[in-house]
């Protein structure tokens, strides 16, 4: 039960990063025909800068879509059928404030109606979590922790 929950939760973040990249690469595409379809004018100067913005806006996507890869890698490392005792990455860290899906910042996701709340093993919450057991405490902005069971 417990592995299909994660596997779940595992497929989940990978349909949001392929949604993630089909948006950046359609965006890439936009600014590329953009840029191609922007015609010389008496005022070189506007046609020079409209294709600058759009490969400025080519470049912006580059670069997010080279951060995405790097969170696909970050999911390669994912084991989902893999149990610990503690919070790894792939592991549910369930506490009395919410349901913790330990993988990549994918925020809120639904399976059979209960709400876990993926997010990267680096983010404030994520790395107070990592390597925790059941029964540990902390605090985060002022609100008190605790770590009910590891799944």
């Amino acid at each position: 039960m417990m592995t299909e929950l994660r596997e779940q939760l595992y497929l989940l973040c990978a349909d949001y990063l392929r949604a993630k990249e089909a948006d950046i690469k359609k965006n890439i595409a936009e600014a590329q025909e953009a840029a191609s379809n922007e015609t010389k004018s008496s005022a070189g100067d506007k046609y020079e800068t409209g294709r600058e913005v759009m490969q400025q806006e080519i470049d912006l996507n580059l670069t997010r879509l080279n951060e995405l890869h790097k969170l696909k890698n970050t999911m390669e490392h994912i084991l989902p059928s893999q149990k610990s005792a503690t919070v790894v990455p792939g592991t549910i860290a369930y506490t009395n404030n919410g349901n913790y899906y330990i993988a990549i910042g994918a925020g809120l996701l639904q399976v059979d109606g209960v709400r876990y709340y993926a997010i990267s093993a680096a983010s404030p919450i994520g790395g107070l979590l990592m390597g925790q057991k059941a029964g540990a405490t902390f605090e985060l902005n002022g609100k008190r922790f605790v770590v009910e069971r590891v799944g």
